[in-house]
């Protein structure tokens, strides 16, 4: 357990001081209030002294009667908890997208295929060395340029719930690895172990869909304006007006993207489609769903033009509603 301390010192200024890290054997909530007490009087500190406290959002540290926040506004009333903003943020993404049952598939794409992909250091190898293939031929093409900070090493990592913006990296590295991504499941699916091979196969035709990837440049861009507010709020000097102003600035954008930006959405997911050789949907056909497909309500549409644009719309507009 990380500790952290902010404190005002003599010349009125506040302070912010890494204390230490505690080894705990478990994380019930009165296990991290014994440690959180044995390392403050190590300082002669107490906890009657607190005046705020904030976690991250893991449960056992954020319940309502049983985690450490209440365990020690029992005893010091005046410990007022303060969440996060960037990390609140972070959580409110995540529960709109689970409670959407299309992004939810989505993701529990997005883990499985971080589980067949990088689920090995020898699968991790393998996606590195046809990272490097890819961009070779990519220079010896002139379709990118070389120099310092330029085509830099990126790995597919599974999204935490916990951990800032980690779903919005996730995505971007997928879009820009997945050529390579693609060429690791084509391998496990031929050479692989017994395991992994069937999971490989499945998991490359859905990510070979349209519907995937139009969610994935949706996800993309939603998650694009909101890691932008997630890094302004996560600044030492925020205060309460400027963040519910960003907050303000942020819903704006969303909206702009719901009314305006579906066509240059549209236009992406078409370009990276053809770049790939992924079908393209005929937008005037309608719109049948398929399996265990990620596009999916119980209202029909005329065409598939109509669907999707319905599709972003509401799901922007369950996001603005949080």
């Amino acid at each position: 357990m990380g500790v952290v301390v902010r404190y005002v010192d003599k010349n009125g200024c506040v302070m912010e001081r890494f204390l230490s890290v505690v080894h705990v054997r478990d994380t019930v909530a009165t296990s991290l209030e014994k440690a959180l007490d044995s390392l403050l009087s190590m300082y002669d500190l107490s906890v009657s002294s607190l005046r705020g406290q904030g976690y991250d959002g893991a449960s056992n540290m954020r319940g309502e009667f049983n985690g450490l926040k209440s365990l020690i506004l029992r005893r010091n009333p005046s410990a007022y908890y303060v969440h996060c903003f960037a990390h609140q943020l972070q959580l409110t993404i995540v529960v709109v997208a689970k409670k959407h049952t299309s992004i939810g598939s989505f993701y529990n794409v997005i883990n499985r295929l971080c589980n067949v992909v990088g689920g090995s250091c020898k699968r991790r190898d393998i996606l590195r060395e046809k990272q490097r293939e890819n961009i070779l031929e990519k220079i010896a093409s002139d379709e990118i340029t070389t120099g310092t900070g330029l085509n830099q090493e990126m790995s597919l990592k599974r999204p935490g719930d916990t951990r800032w913006s980690s779903h919005y990296g996730t995505l971007i590295n997928l879009i820009h690895l997945f050529s390579s991504i693609a060429d690791v499941l084509e391998y496990v699916g031929e050479n692989g172990d017994d395991s992994y091979r069937a999971e490989a196969d499945d998991v490359s035709e859905i990510i070979n869909r349209f519907e995937f990837i139009f969610v994935l440049h949706l996800m993309k861009q939603i998650l694009g304006i909101t890691h932008e507010l997630s890094q302004v709020l996560q600044k030492k000097d925020q205060d309460i007006v400027n963040a519910m102003n960003l907050v303000k600035v942020a819903k704006a954008r969303l909206q702009i993207m719901r009314e305006e930006g579906w066509e240059v959405l549209l236009t992406d997911v078409s370009k990276f489609c053809d770049k790939y050789e992924i079908i393209v949907l005929d937008m005037d056909n309608e719109f049948v769903p398929r399996g265990r497909v990620l596009l999916y309500n119980s209202i029909s549409q005329k065409s598939v033009y109509q669907y999707l644009s319905k599709y972003v719309k509401d799901y922007i507009d369950n996001v603005e509603a949080y």
